[in-house]
């Protein structure tokens, strides 16, 4: 299969663009979003990366033909799990938060949460593929993020926002400018994960804290999330409002134990010879 076959997109205007894996049916298939900027394009998050991203970026001229634009396109991870990061790789270019830099640079499956099933794949990607088969190939980041970092498209900058929670490395790219936040893992509109290997609630919970104060201080219009639809800044406080009052409770805090040891389990099965 194409890379223009396996991808799918749809413009958001303003030089912003939302990509899918059409082949890839699965409540982890992740948001890939692009950004043209005068100085710099940077796709966030790049799916499994079973065909090239860029090829299809390419294909389908979404870069356009500027030749001012002398920076390859930078891609950024909002964190390292498999589901976002799988296609860092084929990229020149790639940023990820100082967190995850060693699990990225070593191909460690256990910290990628690599966990990919024949069902979830609609149409294999080429012939004889299988699952079992699937992992993250070691990347070397060449962006080492941290809290505060600008990263300059020229029109637009975006500021780095280290939420961690949800894995140790797991950042948010604030739009400051424009009120937009593209958020990752760290919200989304659907149960937020909190029980795999390096997932903290105590982190996870300040996290929410700080998405709270975005709100309340009027700087989030929109949130561009890692999975399912975006949605704006009253569903962003309530959703965060709400995982802070969950967590904080007993069985909350049980559930979430329990759900990381079998997480845990599973992930070294799967993955036995990653660094654990």
């Amino acid at each position: 299969m194409s890379a223009v076959d396996w991808y799918a997109h749809k413009s958001l205007g303003d030089g912003i663009f939302w990509i899918q894996e059409r082949f890839y049916q699965s409540e982890n298939r992740a948001n890939i979003w692009l950004l043209r900027g005068t100085h710099q394009d940077v796709v966030i998050d790049t799916g499994l990366g079973l065909r090239s991203l860029p090829e299809y970026i390419d294909a389908k001229g979404l870069l356009g033909k500027d030749p001012q634009r002398k920076n390859p396109l930078l891609a950024i991870a909002t964190h390292a799990h498999f589901d976002h990061s799988g296609g860092l790789h084929q990229f020149q270019q790639v940023g990820v938060h100082s967190a995850e830099v060693d699990a990225l640079a070593n191909g460690d499956n256990f910290e990628t949460v690599t966990w990919l099933s024949d069902r979830e794949i609609a149409e294999a990607p080429s012939p004889g593929w299988r699952a079992r088969h699937y992992k993250v190939k070691a990347v070397q980041p060449t962006h080492i993020l941290q809290e505060g970092d600008v990263i300059n498209l020229g029109d637009r900058q975006l500021t780095v926002l280290h939420m961690p929670g949800h894995s140790r490395g797991s950042i948010c790219l604030h739009d400051r400018d424009n009120k937009l936040l593209f958020s990752g893992d760290v919200v989304y509109d659907g149960a937020m994960i909190d029980w795999l290997p390096y997932s903290r609630v105590s982190d996870y919970i300040s996290s929410c804290e700080r998405l709270v104060g975005l709100v309340d201080s009027e700087q989030v219009d929109q949130v561009l999330p890692g999975h399912y639809n975006a949605f704006g800044a009253k569903r962003l406080h309530r959703l965060a409002s709400t995982y802070i009052s969950r967590a904080e409770t007993c069985p909350a805090k049980f559930s979430t134990f329990a759900w990381r040891s079998l997480a845990g389990v599973a992930l070294r099965v799967c993955n036995p010879r990653c660094a654990c």
